[in-house]
């Protein structure tokens, strides 16, 4: 909701409330004006006006500039005719009184300050006119509607600024989430292939090196590409859907499924994370889980299984052939937690932070970003020797 919208309820109410006054006054010192027909038609006018322009003060897009000026042309104009209804200054205020403050905020919400300031300053020489000099109560009248609508034109344009780098940061982090998404895909498929094609063709030799070689040099362009900040123009570029999940080593789409389908049930139905994660086992995983189903949303469970996945192909690639790894399933009152473990050599200081500057970014975006997305969180614990474990927790709240 815009902040200046209940600005421009306000002033409607009170154009409403300042003519019904504007009358009340005119009514009770009828008896004392010198000339009251012009008054009662002014008035008239001036009601007639107010109640049939209530929808242009809906919005600054709807309150027009045409509108403005003859808005407050009206009311300059009520201010120059009072000498010619109250002749012998018997009343006071003008005809249409504190009215005539309706168009000076109309002004300042419209255009900010400048314009406030501009509208008062033709209000308060009118009054000037209508009096023939500059009076105490003049002066302090126009002084006051003067600062108030100075105030208040700049306090919006601060919120129409504030508004404004508001919207710039919700796209930015929108454009950000897409970015990271479309990365850890890419990672957990494309470059995983790639980097498969590129040993095994090395392995093979002849032939299938050159392939492999090709398939490393894309590999090192589009690692950079994803880590270079560039964000694809929507419609440009198709993604998988988040619960489509990347199996482990690599082999993109042989994960579980999450739920058979990508419509909106399929990602809210609850899903059994167990069934999963017990794909992921064999003679070099084993799966520990809870005797009872543990259920998550259907996307929030696919998510979690990609990290899991993600964890058990750096496992495969980094931990050596004879690596082992246990996959642990906890069901928590708050939050479900899955834990990664290996026995392979474990994480050299400060190679985390070099796979980062150089492009690979399965941990940072594969685990933690999916997780960062779920709320929740990823901690990795490695001890040179002994192994590395993942801890992935996901609140049950708010998914």
């Amino acid at each position: 909701m815009s902040v200046e919208q209940p600005l421009w309820r306000a002033l409607t109410g009170y154009r409403i409330l300042a003519v019904l006054y504007a009358a009340g006054v005119f009514a009770w010192s009828y008896p004392e004006y010198s000339t009251p027909l012009p008054g009662v038609l002014f008035l008239l006018l001036l009601g007639g006006w107010t109640f049939a322009t209530l929808r242009k003060l809906g919005s600054a897009d709807r309150c027009t500039l045409p509108f403005l000026v003859t808005d407050i042309v009206l009311g300059l104009a009520g201010i120059l005719l009072t000498p010619v209804v109250d002749g012998h200054h018997q009343v006071g205020p003008t005809l249409p009184s504190i009215w005539v403050a309706g168009p000076v905020l109309a002004f300042a919400l419209k255009g900010g300050w400048r314009w406030a300031a501009g509208a008062s300053v033709l209000v308060g020489a009118a009054n000037v006119v209508e009096r023939g000099m500059i009076t105490r109560s003049t002066f302090h009248n126009v002084l006051l509607v003067c600062v108030a609508s100075v105030a208040i034109g700049y306090v919006i344009e601060v919120a129409r600024a504030s508004e404004r780098t508001l919207a710039r940061a919700l796209r930015i982090e929108a454009a950000t989430r897409e970015r990271e998404r479309l990365a850890r895909d890419i990672h957990d498929s494309v470059l995983q292939v790639l980097a498969m094609v590129q040993r095994r063709g090395t392995a093979l030799g002849g032939e299938a090196a050159e392939l492999g070689r090709m398939a490393g040099e894309q590999e090192v362009a589009l690692r950079a590409l994803v880590s270079s900040g560039v964000v694809p123009e929507p419609g440009r570029a198709s993604a998988p859907e988040p619960g489509a999940v990347p199996g482990p080593r690599g082999a993109a789409g042989r994960g579980p499924d999450a739920g058979g389908g990508s419509g909106t049930a399929a990602r809210t139905a609850p899903c059994d994370v167990r069934a999963l994660l017990s794909s992921y086992a064999g003679a070099r995983v084993t799966f520990a889980e809870p005797g009872a189903p543990v259920l998550l949303p259907g996307r929030t469970a696919a998510e979690l299984a990609a990290a899991v996945a993600a964890a058990l192909d750096n496992v495969d690639q980094h931990a050596g052939d004879g690596a082992h790894a246990w996959i642990l399933l906890e069901d928590e009152p708050d939050a479900v937690i899955v834990s990664v473990r290996d026995d392979g050599p474990g994480i050299p200081a400060g190679r985390l932070a070099a796979a980062e500057a150089e492009g690979r970014m399965g941990v940072e975006l594969s685990i933690r970003g999916r997780l960062r997305e779920l709320g929740g969180t990823a901690e990795l614990v490695s001890v040179p020797g002994q192994g590395t474990e993942v801890e992935m927790r996901v609140p049950k709240d708010g998914n």
